[in-house]
């Protein structure tokens, strides 16, 4: 078959998969938008093996500044003030996600990016995570560990996915 067909294929299969992985066995602790998001990313960043690397360091990293961001929130009053604070406190870690581009292995800018959106999706949307126990605990609860781990096992199923299409691809005679 031809190779969009082949990548159509193995990514709906796999999507299967995932799916099955996070709405079963890893629920909870596997997020499946986290992890398409870092597939994604695999195959934006050019699907090979430095794609690999920076979309898990790149999107970890981003991970890393936004439940930072987060903690600084939590020490932010609640009050009329807040949403100033809170639109500083983002403008200055996103300022400083997009400087440490300047390291080679930070330099996808876009993966930082949907890092810090992916953690900030689990903060905003899953009631009683933005908080200093959750925050600076270890547990599935806390962004880092738990986003982190739906980040590299997505960034994985791009491999797969990858690896498996080229081998459903047929070459031309």
């Amino acid at each position: 078959m031809n190779s969009l067909t082949a990548l159509s294929l193995s990514i709906g299969v796999l999507s299967g998969v995932a799916t099955f992985l996070a709405v079963g066995p890893l629920s909870g602790v596997f997020f499946i938008w986290a992890a398409t998001i870092a597939w994604a990313a695999y195959f934006a960043l050019g699907a090979n093996e430095d794609a690999l690397k920076k979309t898990i360091a790149c999107s970890i990293f981003g991970v890393f500044m936004a439940t930072f961001t987060a903690y600084e929130l939590t020490n932010v009053p609640a009050d009329a003030y807040f949403p100033a604070w809170a639109a500083f406190t983002v403008t200055v870690s996103v300022i400083v996600t997009c400087l440490a581009a300047n390291l080679p292995m930070l330099s996808a800018i876009p993966a930082s990016v949907w890092g810090y959106s992916s953690t900030f999706a689990y903060l905003l949307q899953t009631p009683d995570k933005m908080n200093k126990d959750v925050l600076l605990g270890i547990s599935l609860d806390n962004p880092l560990i738990v986003i982190s781990i739906s980040i590299v096992v997505g960034a994985y199923f791009g491999v797969a996915s990858g690896k498996l299409a080229a081998k459903w691809t047929t070459k031309a005679e």
